[in-house]
C-alpha cells in the first residue's frame, strides 16, 4: 500500500529544509521523489515486519519450547509433534512463506530490514533444505539425540500444582515421542541415512544410563522435592502419580528404543563415514558448508585454508617446545604432554574449581575490552555423567529464563583426558569474553525481533568463541607456556578440523587418517582426538564455522586498526561487533565498514 504526498506531508518537508539550515532547498519534484521512495521503504519495512511476527508465531506452532519460553503456558504441556504429517505440513508452511517472502521488494527496505530480511530467509531456506535432504532421519549424533536432550524437562520451573499437571502431561507423551523418532530412524536405514556405524559404538550407554530405578531416574527429580506452601496430602498424590508416569511411559520407552537401537539400527547402521556418500551426499555436503560458514566457499577452498592455517600454527607451537628447551621431537613433545601426571587433576572438584578460577579472572578483564557487559550472569557445573563419555570436553549452555544464569558445562569423566594446559583456552571460549557474553548479549538486544534474538549463527557464535580465546593474550591469561601451547593446540584443533571435515565428507580420507592428523597434530588427548572426530562424522560441516568466523573477525580488526590508527579503541570495535547479535559474516562485515566510518567522522568533527 502506498501513501499519498498530501499537502501537510509537503509542507512538513520544506519546513525541516528550512529549519536544518540548508541553503539550497529541492525542488517539489525532487522532494515527491524522494517522499515517494520513503513511502516505499516505510511500506516494505511494514510488509517485511508483519511477516516477520507470521514466521514468529509459525515457529512457536512447531515448537512447545520456544512457545512455553515466550509466555504459552498451554504449551507447558506439550511436547514436539514429529509425525510424518505434522513435518510434512511444516515444510508446506514453510514453502508458503518463502514465497511470500521473497515477495518483498528487499532493495526498498530500509538497512536494517535488509539484514532482517537476509537472516530470515535464511533460517527458512535452512528449516526446508533440513526436510529436503532427510536430517529428520538422524535426530541423533554420536553425542546424543533427542532421547539424552529430553531430560532437561525436568530442569524446568515448578511452582504450583499445574506445573506438575503439565509435566506429568508430558511424561505421558514420551511413548509417542519415541515411537515417532523411532519410525524416522527406521526411514533412514532403509534408504542409507545414517550415522557411520563407527561413531555409535557405545551409543548404547547414552540410552541405558536412563534406564534405572523409578526413584533414581532422572525424570522423578521434580517429585523429591515440593515447594513448601504444598499440602502433605498434594505432595503425596503427586509424587505417586510421578512414580507411576516414570514406570508406565518413561522406562518402558527408553527400554523398547534401546532394544531397537543395539538389535537393529546400530547393526544395520552405514559402513562408510563420508557425507558424499549419504543419498544426495555431495549436494547435501556442499549445502552445510555454505551454511555453516555463511560464505560462498567450497569444501576444497576450506581445505586449503585448513592447511595453510595448520602450517603457521604448528610453527608458533615449535617456538614454545624451543622456549621450554625441551629434549625431543614435535611428537615427543606432545606424548609429554599427554602422559605426564602434573598436567591432569586428581579430582573432579579440582577441575571444576580450577575452572571456577579462571573464570573470575575472565570476568576481571572484561572492562578493558568491552563498553558494555551482559546482565546475566553465569555458573559452572559438570557435563551430566550419563552423557558425559562421548560428550566434548566442555560446553555453554544459554539461559532459558530470565530468572536463570548460563552455565559453562566442564566435562569431568576422565580426568586423566583433561588436561589443565587446555583450560584457560576452553574458559575463555565457553565461558567470558565467549560464549555466554556473546549469547547474553545478543538475548537482552531488546531491539532485535525474537527470530534475531533467539537464534545462533554459528559461524559467528563459534568464530567468536575462537576469538574470545586469543583475547586471552590481552587480558594477561597464558604467562605460562604449557598454557600458551594450549591456547595454540586449541587453535590448531579449529584449523585441523577444516581439515579433517572436508577432508572425511568430500574428499575420501579415511576416519584413521583424520585421527591421525589430529591426534600429529594437536595436544588433544586422544580420547578427546576420538571424541571429536566421531562428532565431526555425525555433524558435518558444522566444524568448519570457528575458524572460519575467527578468522573474520580478525581480518575486521585489522582492518580498523589500520584505518583508524592510534584512535582505533578495541572496547568500541568490540561493542560494535556484538551490536547487531549474531549476524552472517558478510552481515558483520558491512557493520564494521559502517563503524569504522562512523568512527572517522566523529574524529574529524572533534578535531
Amino acid at each position: 500500500m502506498s501513501r499519498r504526498l498530501t499537502p501537510t506531508l509537503l509542507a512538513s518537508l520544506v519546513g525541516l529544509a528550512l529549519l536544518s539550515g540548508c541553503q539550497n532547498l529541492p525542488s517539489q519534484s525532487n522532494t515527491e521523489t524522494a517522499v515517494t521512495n520513503q513511502a516505499q521503504v516505510n511500506a516494505e519495512d511494514a510488509r517485511l515486519q508483519g511477516l516477520i511476527e507470521q514466521e514468529w508465531q509459525l515457529r512457536m506452532s512447531y515448537s512447545p519450547f520456544l512457545a512455553q519460553r515466550m509466555g504459552d503456558e498451554s504449551a507447558a504441556a506439550k511436547l514436539s509433534d514429529m509425525s510424518p504429517e505434522t513435518l510434512a505440513k511444516q515444510d508446506s508452511d514453510y514453502r508458503a512463506f518463502l514465497a511470500e517472502l521473497d515477495g518483498v521488494a528487499v532493495d526498498a527496505l530500509s538497512d536494517e530490514m535488509k539484514i532482517n530480511h537476509q537472516i530470515l530467509r535464511a533460517q527458512v531456506q535452512e528449516q526446508l533444505d533440513s526436510y529436503q535432504f532427510n536430517t529428520h532421519y538422524t535426530p541423533i549424533t554420536a553425542e546424543g539425540g533427542f532421547h539424552s536432550y529430553l531430560p532437561q524437562i525436568a530442569n524446568a520451573r515448578f511452582d504450583d500444582e499445574q506445573d506438575y499437571q503439565n509435566y506429568l502431561a508430558r511424561l505421558a507423551q514420551v511413548p509417542k515421542l519415541f515411537e515417532q523418532q523411532t519410525y524416522w530412524l527406521k526411514q533412514g536405514l532403509a534408504s542409507g541415512d545414517t550415522p557411520p556405524q563407527v561413531v555409535l559404538n557405545g551409543f548404547e550407554d547414552s540410552i541405558s544410563a536412563y534406564i534405572t530405578d523409578v526413584e533414581q531416574s532422572s525424570f522423578y527429580k521434580p517429585f523429591k522435592t515440593f515447594p513448601e506452601h504444598f499440602s502433605a496430602e498434594q505432595k503425596q498424590s503427586l509424587a505417586q502419580q510421578g512414580l507411576a508416569a516414570v514406570a508406565e511411559h518413561v522406562l518402558p520407552a527408553y527400554q523398547g528404543f534401546y532394544d531397537f537401537m543395539t538389535q537393529e539400527y546400530m547393526p544395520g547402521a552405514r559402513q562408510s563415514i563420508a557425507a558424499a556418500e549419504l543419498p544426495n551426499g555431495k549436494a547435501f555436503y556442499e549445502n552445510r558448508v555454505k551454511y555453516y560458514t555463511t560464505l560462498d566457499m567450497t569444501p576444497d577452498e576450506v581445505h586449503q585454508l585448513g592447511l595453510n592455517e595448520v602450517a603457521r600454527i604448528r610453527a608458533e607451537m615449535q617456538e614454545i617446545i624451543d622456549e621450554v628447551e625441551f629434549d625431543g621431537d614435535f611428537a615427543a613433545f606432545l606424548e609429554f604432554l599427554r602422559t605426564d601426571p602434573q598436567f591432569y587433576p586428581k579430582t573432579e572438584q579440582e577441575l571444576l574449581r580450577y575452572a571456577a578460577w579462571i573464570a573470575k579472572r575472565a570476568d576481571a578483564m572484561l572492562p578493558s575490552l568491552f563498553g558494555k557487559l551482559p546482565r546475566t550472569p553465569y555458573g559452572i557445573k559438570e557435563v551430566p555423567k550419563e552423557i558425559a563419555p562421548k560428550y566434548t570436553t566442555g560446553r555453554y549452555s544459554g539461559s532459558s529464563r530470565p530468572d536463570q544464569p548460563g552455565y559453562y558445562w566442564v566435562n569431568t569423566y576422565a580426568l586423566d583426558k583433561r588436561p589443565l594446559y587446555e583450560m584457560e583456552a576452553l574458559t575463555l571460549h565457553e565461558g567470558v569474553p565467549g560464549h555466554h557474553l556473546q549469547i547474553a548479549l545478543n538475548q537482552e538486544l531488546d531491539n532485535l525481533p525474537n527470530f534475531r534474538r533467539y537464534s545462533y549463527i554459528s559461524a559467528f557464535g563459534e568464530g567468536w568463541g575462537l576469538y574470545a580465546e586469543y583475547l586471552g593474550l590481552e587480558g594477561g591469561f597464558y604467562k605460562d607456556p604449557y598454557s600458551n601451547f594450549g591456547r595454540l593446540t586449541y587453535e590448531m584443533w579449529r584449523a585441523a578440523r577444516l581439515v579433517v571435515d572436508t577432508g572425511m565428507h568430500y574428499k575420501g580420507w579415511s576416519r584413521d587418517k583424520a585421527l591421525d592428523f589430529m591426534a600429529s597434530n594437536t595436544a588433544l588427548s586422544l580420547h578427546n582426538v576420538t571424541t571429536e572426530i566421531d562428532r565431526y562424522i555425525s555433524w558435518p560441516g558444522q566444524a568448519l564455522s570457528y575458524k572460519i568466523g575467527e578468522l573474520t573477525i580478525k581480518r575486521l580488526r585489522a582492518k580498523a586498526e589500520a584505518e583508524l590508527g592510534q584512535d582505533f579503541d578495541v572496547r568500541r570495535f568490540h561493542d560494535a561487533v556484538l551490536a547487531n547479535g549474531s549476524v552472517p559474516l558478510s552481515v558483520l562485515e558491512g557493520q564494521i565498514d559502517l563503524f569504522i566510518e562512523a568512527e572517522k567522522k566523529a574524529l574529524a568533527s572533534a578535531s
